[in-house]
């Protein structure tokens, strides 16, 4: 189930056919047994997984929604049983038949935060780098983009996509487990997406003038990333922020916006800026490790557990200048 012959169809009628050269290789060694010691337990699971003969698939509403309306009762509790081996769920919240997968983050508050700011998606193609396990990249297509290529290099993010799509109809949507340095260049996406992917960057400028060379000229580049308050154009570097360890650099709005400037982006946009709560990420049943709650100072929640400011997230809509 983790093979990509539909990708390279998705690519050839796109006009990406000489993708499949520098791609295939690649994909075949990320997915090789050898490359994780939990993809052949992974791989089992999706083989074992019920064949669907209603598959269906809702990416309008918050819930992304997949398979039969409803699994007897036997079955249920085993297509429940082989999801959960596919635990931490981070992104969601999806349900697949009357199986509600709760994932730690609720992500469709983050993408109400944002649909309504950025260009219709209808007919485009769109790049979503660090897209976890493709709830954003499903509510993409649900918004009408024909392609999607979603960048994720944590392969139980991979499977737990590969689950997902098992019980939906095929849509031009692919989560491939490569970072976005080995996708080929081509300046040929309508949009890119980067979400909660700058602050782990080493050289944060860098990842913007690559996402710059992704996009075609005038492509539009959706930004939600991590910074500090303050007025000036500084930035810090914790390396341990809200008990996550690669956390490079931090900055203020006003740096950021430099950043994107000198990266080669114009009429940056700043659409929603926020302070992450325990509505939107938490312990589930689907993640059970520490989440937000745990991060935040018990005594001040206005700072984390090392003392940092607590987690706010800025929505920047900009694009690739011309």
């Amino acid at each position: 189930m983790l093979d990509f012959d539909a990708l390279f169809e998705d690519l050839a009628a796109n006009g990406l056919e000489s993708w499949r050269g520098a791609l295939k290789p690649a994909l075949e060694q990320k997915l090789a047994d050898a490359a994780h010691g939990d993809l052949p337990k992974w791989r089992q699971v999706l083989a074992s997984l019920p064949s669907c003969d209603s598959p269906a698939a809702e990416l309008t509403r918050p819930v992304v929604t997949a398979g039969p309306g409803a699994f007897l009762p036997a079955e249920r509790e085993r297509v429940r049983e082989l999801l959960m081996q596919l635990a931490p769920w981070r992104k969601g919240p999806f349900q697949v038949g009357d199986i509600l997968i709760d994932a730690e983050w609720r992500s469709d508050r983050k993408w109400a935060r944002l649909a309504e700011a950025i260009s219709p998606l209808a007919t485009r193609l769109v790049l979503d780098v660090g897209c976890g396990n493709g709830y954003y990249a499903l509510r993409m297509r649900g918004m009408g983009a024909r392609l999607v290529l979603g960048l994720d290099p944590m392969l139980l993010y991979v499977a737990q996509h590969a689950a997902i799509r098992h019980f939906m109809p095929r849509q031009p949507v692919h989560v491939l487990p490569l970072r976005l340095q080995e996708l080929p260049h081509s300046g040929i996406f309508d949009t890119a997406f980067s979400m909660g992917v700058l602050y782990h960057q080493q050289a944060p400028e860098e990842h913007l003038d690559t996402l710059r060379q992704a996009l075609k000229p005038g492509g539009e580049l959706v930004l939600e990333t991590l910074i500090l308050p303050g007025s000036l154009k500084e930035a810090r570097t914790p390396m341990r922020y809200a008990r996550m360890k690669n956390v490079w650099r931090l900055p203020t709005l006003p740096l950021l916006l430099d950043w994107l400037g000198r990266a080669g982006f114009t009429g940056a946009r700043t659409v929603d800026i926020s302070t992450t709560t325990k509505l939107e990420q938490r312990r589930t049943d689907w993640m059970t490790f520490e989440s937000l709650a745990e991060a935040l100072d018990p005594d001040d929640r206005s700072l984390t557990v090392e003392g940092w400011p607590a987690p706010r997230r800025v929505v920047i809509v900009s694009l690739r200048r011309p």
